[in-house]
């Protein structure tokens, strides 16, 4: 057995489900730590990138178990 190596935050030679479930923990914390920004956003630049302060509110409220349709499979 091959010992693993590091490369960032995930381990090169880990199990697949493992790095898997890695990505997917990281992906969740950005995605909680992008809409914390998306709240704190002027409302011209809401405007600019189509949304409210209404829209950007209700979006930073969302659960974190609750990601954008496009990421469930």
């Amino acid at each position: 057995m091959t010992p693993s190596r590091t490369l960032g935050s995930a381990r090169v030679g880990a199990p697949r489900s493992r790095m898997s479930l890695l990505a997917r923990i990281l992906g969740l914390a950005d995605l909680q730590r992008s809409r914390a920004r998306l709240a704190t956003l002027d409302d011209h630049i809401l405007n600019d990138i189509g949304l409210t302060r209404d829209d950007a509110e209700a979006e930073a409220r969302r659960p974190l178990w609750d990601p954008p349709v496009g990421w469930r499979r």
